[in-house]
């Protein structure tokens, strides 16, 4: 199946995006030559092949939940600045700070 300018002319208007006509060109350009390489790869004999990792309907398999956060290799304030109820406090970033006086 092959892309068209009307097809690339109406995804832009729905996305509602200025697409000039040359643009639109090198897009259908673009987006015929991705689908000829995905027919090519669609094409490769695959029978035999243990499928990757993760791909599939299976998906990745799920663990189960553990009792609770893993600790740190070392304690939070040997690392941290500084600390308030547990939290990292950070100093703010200068283009953060108000310029004008309260």
């Amino acid at each position: 199946m092959a892309v068209t300018i009307q097809d690339v002319q109406h995804i832009a208007a729905l996305a509602r995006l200025a697409l000039p006509p040359e643009r639109a060109e090198a897009t259908v350009r673009e987006l015929n030559t991705i689908l000829g390489h995905m027919d090519v790869l669609a094409r490769v004999d695959t029978e035999g092949v243990q499928e990757a990792i993760g791909i599939g309907a299976r998906g990745l398999p799920v663990r189960s939940d553990s009792d609770g956060p893993v600790p740190l290799a070392r304690a939070l304030d040997a690392f941290a600045p500084s600390l308030r109820d547990g939290l990292l406090l950070v100093p703010r970033l200068s283009t953060h700070e108000s310029t004008e006086e309260a």
